[in-house]
C-alpha cells in the first residue's frame, strides 16, 4: 500500500534529521583531528629542532677547533 504524502514527508524529515546529526558528529571528528594534527605538527617541529641541535653539538664536540683558532 502506498504511503500518504504526510507519511512520506514525515519519513523524509526523520531521515534528514538523522543525516544532520550524522553530519554534526563527523564535523566534530574533523575538528578534533585538526586539533590533533596541529598539536602533533608542533611537537614534531620541536623534536626535530632538538635532534638537529644535539647533532650539531655532537659534531662540534668531535671536531675540536685547531689550536690556531682558539
Amino acid at each position: 500500500m502506498d504511503a500518504t504524502p504526510e507519511e512520506r514527508l514525515t519519513r523524509i524529515e526523520a531521515h534528514l534529521a538523522h543525516l544532520e546529526r550524522q553530519n554534526e558528529a563527523l564535523n566534530e571528528v574533523v575538528i578534533e583531528q585538526s586539533r590533533t594534527l596541529t598539536r602533533l605538527t608542533a611537537q614534531l617541529r620541536r623534536i626535530t629542532e632538538s635532534v638537529e641541535n644535539a647533532e650539531r653539538e655532537r659534531i662540534a664536540a668531535t671536531n675540536p677547533k685547531p689550536p690556531h683558532y682558539q
